[in-house]
């Protein structure tokens, strides 16, 4: 008979480990909290509108390890039409200056150099790591399977990136802007305003472009939703379960073996293997009680920084508004929506580029902004409804503000908070990519095995500083590569 695989945990590192779990004839079964996959990657409807949660571009989208991935998850297939925006972000002060951020390397260094002639060699030098950055191809296999030549010579054409590794792989954003010396103050405000004000790593903002260049992070028109469902369909037409709205509350183990799950409605599900695909902490400390923490974990969840949660406000609009960007970030300090003062400001993302999205001649527009952990841990019930309210006031108002007159026309207002997210995904501390990729921590990815515990792997962003979609895919595909040794089975992807 076959061997059976439970997955914990129904996003798209999950649906991944279930889909190559049946390529491989395991039988499986994935266990999702929700009523719905996707996880993080979701998206919700309200009165014929669409209000996407996750997806603003994604890697792999035309080539690499990470497109087969897509292909053999059927993320991509023929009818997918992807998206490549011209425009990243654009960046607006509250007086008005603005600082346009193009995907296309040349022409970003053509705005850069028109914009701060003084700067053109720190810019060249700046857009030559980007394109650098280019060679670097994330491995298919997972750690321990990458066969030995094949791996050296993938390093011998990484060679330029390494360099880079070198040079900035302990530095953040603000430093390594400082280290360039750019002079013009603009140039230095708007880079820092979006990448330095944290201790985010210098390396994953030079990567981030050259993917874009490459035309290799596309936005997948349908976005999170219809992603999460291409994979879900693909999942159960090979054979496998999906049980929804059932919360694992324990990993079976017994003699430091993986045995099964218990549900929380005390339900004992047995199985062979068990990945564990749900929030890291809560498999750690809550389904593990703790009992299989290394110290390598341990310092990740007491030391890494976690990205901040997100409020997003979401706009049912009765009127076709047309962008020609995607997203507008507006810098403002001292700048409060309800009780949050928006430290880096607030994004407006108007998704008219996608007509799925609203109905005929309306629009979807969708306000995010960071709110501490702090500001909803602890929160009662009332005083939640009430900064809902506040939050919905404020942010009506600052639509307004970008678009006069649009008052009238706004149909739908759907506010989800960090507390929305931890109550359908139970991600750790609303933090919903995870821990933040800094100059401390982006080579230093957790493992999908935990020492002293057999038959039992983890899967998805946690493992990874930047978190993401790509990540949480690979690391499904990982976890069945590994069990697939364990069987001494070879690994197929068809």
């Amino acid at each position: 008979m076959a061997k059976k695989v439970v997955i914990i945990g129904g996003g798209i590192a999950g649906l991944s480990a279930g889909i190559y779990a049946r390529l491989n004839g395991f039988e499986t079964e994935i266990i999702e909290m929700h009523s719905v996959t996707g996880g993080q990657c979701t998206a919700w409807d309200r009165k014929g509108y669409r209000f996407d949660y996750c997806l603003h571009w994604l890697v792999g989208t035309r080539n690499g390890p990470f497109n087969q991935i897509w292909k053999d998850t059927d993320v991509l297939n023929d009818t997918v039409k992807i998206i490549d925006h011209e425009v990243h972000t654009k960046l607006i002060t509250d007086d008005g200056r603005e600082f346009i951020i193009y995907t296309d390397l040349a022409r970003w260094e053509e705005y850069l150099c028109g914009f701060a002639p003084e700067d053109k060699k720190q810019i060249i030098r700046m857009c030559n790591d980007m394109r650098k950055s280019a060679f670097l191809k994330p491995y298919s296999d997972a750690p321990g399977l990458r066969k030995i030549f094949p791996t050296i010579a993938s390093m011998l054409r990484m060679m330029p990136v390494l360099l880079l590794f070198i040079k900035y792989g302990g530095k953040n954003c603000n430093e390594y802007f400082e280290s360039l010396k750019f002079k013009n103050e603009s140039v230095k405000y708007f880079l820092n305003s979006l990448f330095g004000s944290r201790n985010f790593s210098a390396l994953a903002f030079i990567m981030m472009f050259a993917w874009f260049n490459q035309k290799n992070a596309g936005y997948l028109e349908g976005g999170s939703l219809a992603l999460a469902k291409r994979m879900t369909r693909r999942f159960l037409d090979l054979g496998g379960k999906l049980t929804t709205r059932a919360r694992v509350s324990k990993i079976i183990v017994e003699n430091n073996e993986a045995k099964g799950v218990i549900l929380s409605d005390g339900k004992d599900l047995r199985s062979d293997y068990v990945i564990s695909a749900a929030d890291g902490h809560s498999t750690i400390y809550d389904m593990l009680e703790g009992k299989y923490v290394s110290k390598k974990i341990s310092n990740a969840y007491q030391n890494w920084e976690l990205f901040t949660p997100i409020v997003q406000v979401s706009f049912g609009i009765d009127k076709l508004i047309r962008s020609d960007v995607p997203v507008e970030s507006f810098i403002g300090k001292d700048q409060f929506i309800g009780r949050t003062r928006t430290v880096h400001g607030y994004s407006l993302m108007n998704y008219s580029f996608d007509s799925t999205m609203a109905p005929d001649g309306k629009s979807v527009i969708v306000m995010r902004f960071e709110s501490s952990w702090d500001n909803w841990k602890d929160i009662d019930p009332d005083a939640y409804k009430n900064e809902k309210m506040l939050i919905e006031q404020d942010a009506r108002a600052l639509l307004e503000k970008r678009y006069p007159g649009i008052a009238d026309n706004i149909e739908v207002c759907d506010i989800a908070t960090p507390l929305t997210d931890v109550n359908y995904t139970g991600v750790w501390k609303g933090s919903y990519e995870g821990f933040l990729p800094s100059s401390n921590n982006l080579m230093a990815n957790l493992n999908l095995f935990i020492p002293g515990l057999k038959k039992f792997y983890m899967a998805g962003q946690w493992l990874f500083p930047g978190g993401g979609l790509p990540p949480a895919g690979q690391s499904g595909k990982w976890a069945i590569q590994y069990i697939c040794k364990e069987e001494r089975t070879l690994f197929k992807t068809d």
